[in-house]
């Protein structure tokens, strides 16, 4: 993906569940990092669940500015039971 650094707007990562599992009520975190290891625990943002994606408000004004540069996105899913699903989903270029 990539957007300017001027624009503020949702970060959407899609999920594929399992069928007949409904995510909606599951918690769901969104990291956006420079580095490339894994993300550290403040650098998760809570993510909220939309049409079958995960999204984040990133931009001027959101709990995540950018600046220029490239990025990794990384989703953490946290279902009932003893997962904790953590998955690079991609990389995002800030213009």
């Amino acid at each position: 993906m990539l957007i300017p650094a001027t624009s503020t707007e949702y970060l959407h990562v899609p999920v594929t569940a399992p069928p007949g599992t409904d995510l909606t009520g599951v918690p769901v975190r969104i990291a956006v990092v420079a580095h490339r290891t894994d993300p550290a625990d403040s650098e998760w943002q809570d993510a909220s669940w939309v049409a079958g994606a995960a999204r984040l408000l990133v931009g001027p004004g959101s709990d995540t500015t950018l600046a220029a540069g490239d990025y990794r996105v990384w989703i953490n899913i946290d279902p009932p039971g003893a997962e904790s699903i953590v998955r690079k989903a991609g990389v995002l270029s800030v213009t």
